[in-house]
């Protein structure tokens, strides 16, 4: 499930990369981008 998300983080780059260099930003990007993963697991399920 871990190497899933990592797999599925990959669409993100900028975050992928750390292109942030605030610890702050670079957790609110990866929060947000798991709650947009989260999303549409959650729409796809039957």
């Amino acid at each position: 499930m871990v190497g899933r998300f990592f797999d599925n983080l990959k669409q993100w780059r900028g975050l992928a990369a750390r292109f942030d260099k605030l610890v702050v930003v670079y957790r609110a990007g990866l929060v947000t981008v798991a709650v947009v993963m989260w999303l549409r697991r959650l729409l796809n399920t039957p």
